[in-house]
């Protein structure tokens, strides 16, 4: 859905990590996949779509080659972007376990349930 009115995005690569997130999440955060690496012509749909440039934007993505490149590439493009990161340990955000992600994502100020904080 584009265009939601959520200050805060997250930019992952793909659905199965968008769901991984989404069981520890509290916070009203719009989670953006990109299906792996973007061309520009999508890339300025998730911009304008999203007002990506006005928006609080997290990078999350796989500590695998895919996920290192367009994690440069994101970084290039929206240079204001936080960059969350999961243990090369996991390599994949889907396979790494909700309470090393929600320790992740609450030091970036980021609400998660606190069943994943023990």
């Amino acid at each position: 859905m584009m265009g939601d009115d959520t200050d805060r995005i997250v930019i992952v690569e793909g659905l199965t990590d968008k769901r991984q997130i989404e069981k520890v999440l509290m916070d009203d955060i719009t989670i953006i996949c990109t299906n792996g690496t973007l061309g520009v012509e999508r890339f300025d749909e998730l911009l304008d779509g999203y007002d990506l440039d006005y928006k609080d934007v997290y990078i999350l993505v796989d500590e695998d080659d895919a996920g290192i490149k367009l994690r440069k590439q994101l970084a290039h493009e929206l240079p204001h972007a936080e960059h969350i990161y999961v243990n090369s340990e996991f390599r994949e955000v889907a396979t790494t376990p909700e309470e090393i992600l929600a320790m992740a994502l609450i030091d970036k100020d980021i609400m998660v349930n606190p069943i994943y904080l023990m």
